[in-house]
This record gives structure tokens, C-alpha cells and sequence, in this order.
């Protein structure tokens, strides 16, 4: 997926500098908050659904979400989908988590709204990558 953000969504207010973690494994959330948590200029946030994941994103408005494609009561897709549909979180960057391989996951993602798609399991050294060129491309 490419790293080019969707360019409707630019003319919106952006939102706070937080980072929403949306996993049902406890352990993915507590990887990738103990590896942002020295990025002092993120606000951490975890949900452990896709419900909870909206309920968070609608309060705290975070630049970047990384919801897990599989979760119960609400799926990432569809999380991302809502996300995209809301004017208040339109703007959020969306780097999609799974642990499935294949075309079809990643053109749902795509085709829901999702920026990038990082497959688990993966490095935090990628991580704080991943997040360092997310920076750079915000103004």
C-alpha cells in the first residue's frame, strides 16, 4: 500500500498529536505503547475493540491509529470505514495491523480507508520507522 495520504482528507483540521492502539491482544497494545512511549510528542491511547477504538478516536482525536484488522464486536475495516465517515477523525492517519497474508485483506483495507498496512509480526525498530516517516510528512 502506498504511504500517500488521501488528498480530500487534507482540508480538514487535524487532529491532536495521539496514537490509538486497537488490538484485542493485550501484548500487541503493550508493544506498541512501551515502543511509542518515549515519543514524547504522542498522547497514548488503547482500545481493546472496534467499538471502543470510535469511542476513543471521536474524545481524543489522535494523528494515528493502528487498528488490528481482526477484533471482535467491531472489525478493523469496519472501524477504519467509520472513522473515515466521521468529519472529526476523516484526517487520521490509519496504519492497519493483521497477521493475515494476502491481496484481499490489504484492497479491503485499502478500499475501507486505510493509509498503510503493517503485517504482525513485526520489529519495534519498524515500528518507530513506520512512525518517523509519518512525521516527516506532517506539516
Amino acid at each position: 500500500m502506498t504511504e500517500e495520504h488521501h488528498p480530500d482528507r487534507s482540508a480538514h483540521p487535524a487532529p491532536t498529536r495521539g496514537v490509538l492502539v486497537v488490538d484485542d491482544d493485550p501484548f500487541v497494545r503493550k508493544l506498541i505503547a512501551t515502543t511509542l512511549e518515549d515519543v514524547a510528542e504522542f498522547d497514548l491511547h488503547e482500545a481493546a475493540d472496534g467499538v471502543e477504538a470510535l469511542e476513543v478516536a471521536r474524545r481524543e482525536r489522535p494523528s494515528l491509529v493502528f487498528p488490528d484488522v481482526e477484533m471482535p464486536r467491531l472489525d478493523g475495516i469496519e472501524a477504519c470505514r467509520a472513522l473515515r465517515a466521521e468529519e472529526a477523525t476523516r484526517a487520521t492517519t490509519i496504519v492497519m495491523l493483521t497477521a493475515a497474508h494476502g491481496d484481499s485483506v490489504e484492497r479491503q483495507a485499502e478500499e475501507a480507508g486505510a493509509d498503510l498496512f503493517l503485517t504482525k509480526p513485526f520489529s519495534p525498530l519498524e515500528l518507530l520507522h513506520l512512525v518517523d516517516r509519518l512525521g516527516e510528512k506532517s506539516p
